[in-house]
C-alpha cells in the first residue's frame, strides 16, 4: 500500500511503525508541520494497561520504552496541606520529546520519509497524497485535515469552562500529586509528576472565577508562573516554573461523528481527545494506531473495508475512555464544591470521579483508603 500519513505525533509514527514493520513493502511518508527540533510540551503518562497494548503487538519498542521509562507505584492527593497516598496507582512516564524521538527514529530506520515544516492548509496541499490509497489524518485536535472535510467528518468541540497551564520544573515530584491549594483568589490545582531525572510536568488549572480575580488573563508569561509559584510555595520548595509555550488555554473534548470519508482516516486526538486529568491523551493515540494497524491487516488490500472495520472494533473503548475523561473533567471543575470534605473523604471521592471504580475494586487495590473512608462513613462494604 501506499500510505500518507498527516501529523508526526505519536499516533501517526506509531500506525507507521507498525504497518512497516508488518510489510517493507508498503510505501509510508509522513508530512509534519512543526520543525523537526521543535521541543513542546514536557512529560507524558502511561498506565500498565496502555504499555500492555504496546507489548503484545511491538515488543521491541515495548522494551525501548521500557529502558527510557520512570515508573510511579502510587499517586497522592494533597488537600488542606495534607498528603493522602493512593496506593497501586501505577504510571509510567517519559519525556515527550523522548517518545518522538525514539519513534522517529525506528520510522526513519524503517525507510520511512518524515518531512518537517509542512503543513496541510487546503486540498490542494493534501493533493501530495493523491496517489496514495490511505491517507492518516493524525494531525492533532485542530486537525486541518478534519476541517477541510468538517461537512463530512461532523466535528464537535466541547470547550471546558476551566483554564489550564502546561509548566515544568526542576522539583522532582515523587509520586505522581494531584495538589489543591485554597488561595485569596480561589483554588488552584497542580497535576505534577517527574518524567526525568531532572524534571516534572507540572500542570496547573483553576476556574475561570479564579482565572479572572487573579488577574492571569493580563498577565505575562513570566508574572503568570511567578504568581503560580508564589501559591505553589510549599510545594516547589524554591523550584522555578519553566515556560516552553507554555500559554493559558480550555480543554477542548472533541469528537466527531464519522471517522473515515472515503480513504481518508481521523487517528488520535483528530480524531477524538481525552483530557489531561485522566492522562489519556497519547495512550488513546497509540490504541488508536494499533486498531487501524489490526484493521489493515484483517483487510488486507481492501480500503473501504479497513476502515469500517476500524471502526467497529475501535469506537466502543474509544467512546467509553472519552465518556470517563468528560466525567473526570466536571469532577474538577464541581471540585470547589467538595472543598469541605475531609482530606480521606475528599481522595476517595477523586477515585470515585469517573465511575469506572467501584468502591470494592478500590477496597482490592487500596485496602488503606478504603478502611479510612469506611471508618469516617461508617459505611461496611464486604467483598
Amino acid at each position: 500500500m501506499k500510505i500518507g500519513i498527516v501529523g508526526g505525533g505519536p499516533a501517526g509514527l506509531f500506525f507507521a511503525r507498525l504497518m512497516k514493520r508488518h510489510d517493507g513493502g508498503h510505501d509510508i511518508r509522513i508530512i509534519e508541520r512543526d520543525p523537526a527540533d521543535a521541543t513542546y510540551g514536557w512529560g507524558v503518562v502511561f498506565s500498565d494497561v496502555a504499555l500492555a497494548f504496546v507489548r503484545d503487538v511491538d515488543p521491541e519498542l515495548h522494551g525501548a520504552l521500557a529502558r527510557e521509562q520512570e515508573v510511579h507505584a502510587e499517586m497522592r492527593i494533597v488537600h488542606r496541606g495534607q498528603a493522602v497516598t493512593l496506593a497501586n496507582n501505577t504510571f509510567h512516564r517519559m519525556a515527550r520529546l523522548d517518545l518522538l524521538k525514539m519513534l522517529r527514529r525506528h520510522c526513519l530506520e524503517a525507510g520511512i520519509g518524515i518531512e518537517f515544516g509542512r503543513s496541510i492548509r487546503s486540498k490542494s496541499d493534501l493533493a501530495a497524497f493523491a496517489d496514495c490509497d490511505l491517507i492518516v489524518a493524525a494531525d492533532g485536535a485542530k486537525s486541518a485535515v478534519g476541517s477541510l472535510y468538517a461537512a463530512h467528518f461532523q466535528p464537535s468541540f466541547d470547550v471546558r469552562p476551566n483554564k489550564l497551564a502546561w509548566y515544568g520544573t526542576t522539583r522532582l515530584f515523587e509520586p505522581l500529586s494531584l495538589i489543591f491549594r485554597e488561595h485569596r483568589d480561589g483554588l488552584l490545582i497542580a497535576h505534577a509528576y517527574r518524567y526525568s531525572r531532572e524534571h516534572s510536568t507540572f500542570l496547573v488549572e483553576c476556574d475561570p472565577q479564579t482565572f479572572e480575580a487573579a488577574g492571569l488573563a493580563k498577565m505575562s508569561d513570566a508574572d503568570s508562573r511567578a504568581y503560580c509559584a508564589e501559591v505553589f510555595r510549599e510545594d516547589l520548595m524554591g523550584s522555578p516554573l519553566l515556560s516552553n509555550n507554555s500559554n493559558w488555554f480550555n480543554y477542548s473534548i472533541v469528537k466527531n461523528r464519522r471517522w473515515h470519508h472515503d480513504n481518508i482516516v481521523l487517528l488520535g486526538d483528530a480524531l477524538r481527545t481525552g483530557h489531561p486529568s485522566i492522562g489519556s491523551g497519547t495512550r488513546l493515540a497509540m490504541q488508536d494506531s494499533i486498531a487501524l494497524f489490526e484493521a489493515c491487516r484483517a483487510k488486507a488490500g481492501d480500503v473501504p473495508a479497513m476502515l469500517a472495520e476500524f471502526e467497529r472494533t475501535r469506537r466502543p473503548g474509544s467512546d467509553e475512555l472519552q465518556a470517563a475523561a468528560i466525567r473526570s473533567s466536571e469532577w474538577y471543575e464541581a471540585v470547589p464544591q467538595k472543598l469541605g470534605l475531609d482530606p480521606v473523604s475528599f481522595a476517595y471521592d477523586y477515585m470515585m470521579r469517573t465511575g469506572r471504580v467501584s468502591h470494592e475494586a478500590l477496597k482490592r487495590r487500596d485496602p488503606r483508603l478504603a478502611a479510612e473512608f469506611e471508618a469516617r462513613s461508617g459505611v461496611t462494604i464486604a467483598l
